[in-house]
Order: structure tokens, then sequence, then C-alpha cells
């Protein structure tokens, strides 16, 4: 009998939202004759719609240089030196990469989830994801996204805060929204008042389109701690480098948050 796996649904999906794209590298030394165990796991494991590539640093040492250089490189070394340094010295990497069609439950993330923390047991130092601008060391990745055993929106999405021309405000935005074929979420000019607000704000807008819900061109914010006239504006395109997304723009005409 097949292995029955619990559903991670989105109780509040809503179809034609967008597609979903996962990609995370997991970065080692490998030994994939390993057996992938379906409910150890809680996956299906690797399949047609999830490709698994594998690359040798002696072999392809220009693809390690395209994940380990950069702006950002250099941001995840400072932040998590010792798992940037182990990242750096693996002989190997695996990509996992998915594209989903609005997808009406979280189960691919779920199986994906999975196949991530084999690869870790299999020999894997460190995960890697561009999208959330994050690394994790093996033990976080157990720790904090595959031993809760349920859905983690903030845990694979970030609000990043930027300065403004004027230093006394902040751009608050987010990152990782893709992995759930919706739109990442930003907010320009962010006084300190309402930056605790502000924050909850996109929190449950995270949380609520990890669901499924969709938030509409033109909606209008209801936070009865927000001032009133917040309206959400559906803006840019996939190749947005700020998001690897498009996103929606929450503004203020009166500049209500600025304070």
């Amino acid at each position: 009998m097949p292995t029955q796996l619990s559903p991670w649904p989105r109780p509040d999906f809503v179809p034609g939202g967008g597609d979903a794209l996962l990609f995370f590298v997991v970065f080692g030394d490998f030994d994939l004759t390993k057996p992938f165990g379906v409910s150890k796991y809680r996956s299906r494991g690797p399949a047609d719609w999830l490709e698994v590539t594998h690359f040798e640093r002696a072999k392809a040492p220009e693809v390690f240089a395209d994940y380990q250089s950069g702006t950002l490189w250099a941001e995840l070394a400072r932040d998590s030196p010792v798992t940037a340094s182990a990242a750096l010295n693996a002989p190997q990497a695996v990509a996992v990469r998915a594209e989903v069609t609005d997808p009406n439950s979280l189960d691919y993330f779920r199986d994906a989830i999975g196949v991530l923390t084999w690869l870790l047991d299999c020999g894997g130092l460190a995960v890697y994801d561009p999208q959330r601008l994050w690394l994790w060391s093996a033990d976080e990745w157990r720790d904090e996204v595959f031993s809760p055993a349920e859905p983690q929106p903030l845990a694979h999405t970030v609000i990043l805060l930027s300065e403004e021309e004027n230093p006394d405000l902040t751009w608050v935005h987010t990152r990782g929204m893709r992995q759930y074929g919706r739109p990442d979420l930003s907010v320009h000019n962010v006084g300190p008042e309402h930056m605790e607000v502000v924050t909850e704000m996109i929190e449950r807008f995270t949380v609520y389109q990890a669901w499924g819900g969709v938030v509409g061109d033109g909606e209008k914010v209801k936070m009865p701690s927000l001032p009133a006239g917040g309206v959400c504006h559906r803006r840019g395109s996939l190749d947005d480098p700020d998001f690897n997304n498009v996103h929606i723009a929450i503004e203020w005409a009166s500049g209500a948050v600025r304070k």
C-alpha cells in the first residue's frame, strides 16, 4: 500500500494567482546512492516535475563561481561565515529546481523540502536559497524547515529594510513569494512610528498569499492600526532584480506612513 503523506493545503486558494518557482542549491560531498524513504522524508521524492542536477567543482568550476560570487554571496559569507566556508570548500553541488503551474496546494513544497533534506543526509553541508537570499547550514535547515513538518511561509520569505533618499525613512520589501506563485510586497517611505505595524501587515499578506489568497489590484488596506487610504497596486515583472518577481506596491497618496 502506498505511503500516505499529510497534505499541505492552501485554505485561501484562488485559481489564477500565479505559477510557483523553487530553486535551491545544496553544497557538499554526496553519496546519491543512499535510499530515499517516502515516509522518512515526508515526500514523494525526485520526479519529472522536480529537476535535480549534480555538479562537480573540478568539472564545472564556472557553475560554482556563478553561485558563490557577487554581492549576495559576500553578504551571506559575512552573516554565516562557517556555513559559507564549508560551501566554498565543497567539491560538489546539487541544484533543485521546479516550476509548478498555479498550485492549489503546497504539496510541491513539502516534496521539495523532503528531497533537499535527503540531499543533506547524502552528504550535503549547506542549502542556498537565492530567492529568499539565505544560506542554511544542515542543522538549521533540519531544525527550521524540515522538523516542523508543516508549511513555514515566514521561514521561506524575507523582509528587507533598505534606505530611502530621506535617511529617516525606510523601504520595506520582501523576497521569496515567487516560491508560492504570488507577488512580493513593497512599501516605500516608512517612518519609524509605523515600522512595526507595516511589518505586521507584510507578514499577514505573506501568510495569506502563501495559503493561496490573491491580493487584487486596487484592493484597500484594512488594518485599524494603519492610516486609512492604503491601496495595493500590482507592479513590475518577473525579471525585476529587486524581487525576482512581480510585486504589490502598497501606497498611501497622502504619504501617511512617513511619520
